[in-house]
């Protein structure tokens, strides 16, 4: 008998702007998702086509995100947690155990779940769940590109790039920068006194 089984992974806990993102996908005994792997070793387009393979395949999916303001008020590993706990909870169908990449498990799961490291490599649904996180990710720094294209993010996705930091003391500090991320609180504190 086929477990239900849902991995969980997260993207954009490093970039200095937007939201951290984590996905849930539970995924059927018989799938066909070829090349599916950590998200990070694939480029954007597959991760693009693998991204609507695994929403149309899977038994259940579900992507969530904890914003700045919940970065700034919980630090970014309890921000991580919660947009994971998050996940698990928008599945429309229950897991029996859940697989959750890292080496941390959201607390009030409720459900069997076991962290493993580098699982985005290891454990395939957490591989589907790195994809559909990243992508959502990704999703959100475009449209933040699209109404601030002085600052690059459809470049940089946010990271702490050149470009970036650049665009950060040209420009300023959006309200969508994480501002209590060193780059963004020195820049914001110097602004401040402006």
């Amino acid at each position: 008998m086929h477990i239900l089984t849902a991995g969980v992974d997260e993207a954009g806990r490093g970039p200095l702007v937007g939201s951290v993102f984590a996905a849930a996908v539970i995924l059927p005994e018989i799938f066909d998702l070829p090349g599916l792997t950590d998200s990070k070793k694939l480029s954007e387009k597959k991760r693009d086509a693998l991204a609507e393979m695994i929403k149309n395949q899977a038994v259940a999916w579900h992507v969530a995100a904890a914003g700045p303001e919940e970065i700034a008020s919980l630090n970014i590993l309890h921000a991580t947690m919660l947009a994971m706990k998050r996940a698990v909870d928008g599945l429309a169908v229950r897991p029996e155990k859940i697989f959750i990449d890292g080496n941390r498990i959201p607390e009030h799961l409720n459900i069997p779940a076991e962290a493993v490291v580098k699982g985005d490599s290891k454990i395939i649904e957490i591989s589907a769940a790195s994809v559909l996180a990243k992508t959502a990710r990704d999703a959100e720094m475009y449209a933040l590109a699209q109404r601030h294209p002085q600052y690059g993010f459809d470049k940089h996705k946010g990271y702490g790039t050149k470009q970036h930091l650049e665009a950060l003391e040209k420009y300023g500090v959006l309200p969508e920068h994480r501002r209590d991320f060193a780059p963004v609180r020195n820049l914001f504190a110097q602004q401040a006194l402006f």
